[in-house]
């Protein structure tokens, strides 16, 4: 049992610090590591009546259905045309999977504790609830997002299958 919990801990270890580089547009986001369980090309989306405008639809993945958030239309940008680079990366939130729907993935960045900087006072007041944290990178910035937030418990219920 021992070797179980430590090899969880180097698991959660070996993640920190690790992020899942995307572009929507030309701003760099990245979502902690731990949340991805795998990154997909986009494929046939069935549409599903009656949910908010980002949910795009549904996939079937291997089995699992998995509804699919458009970033795009969640971070209110204009809508584009998918193409060969927009990806689907798959999350897990707490045992419910969905998929984000982004431009590009470009890496898996490390960055350090001392690299991450809380938002400034810049829109706070409007509740800029997605991005959580800024990364610094030699390659400039990584707006880092949360998860966590990206949907609402009402949201979660309204396209749970």
């Amino acid at each position: 049992m021992n070797d179980l919990v430590m090899n969880i801990d180097s698991v959660e270890d070996s993640q920190k610090g690790r992020y899942l580089a995307f572009m929507v547009g030309n701003e760099a986001f990245g979502i902690e590591i731990k949340y991805v369980t795998e990154i997909i090309g986009i494929q046939t989306i069935t549409e599903m009546p009656e949910m908010p405008n980002f949910v795009k639809g549904i996939i079937n993945l291997r089995g699992r259905i998995i509804p699919l958030i458009d970033i795009r239309l969640r971070f209110g940008k204009e809508p584009r045309d998918y193409d060969d680079r927009t990806c689907v990366i798959v999350v897990d939130i707490e045992g419910f999977s969905y998929g984000l729907i982004v431009d590009s993935v470009y890496e898996v960045l490390t960055i350090p504790d001392e690299e991450i900087s809380p938002l400034p006072g810049i829109n706070t007041v409007s509740g800029n609830r997605f991005v959580k944290n800024i990364g610094k990178t030699a390659n400039g910035i990584v707006l880092v997002v949360d998860c966590e937030k990206l949907l609402t418990a009402d949201e979660i219920a309204e396209i749970t299958l």
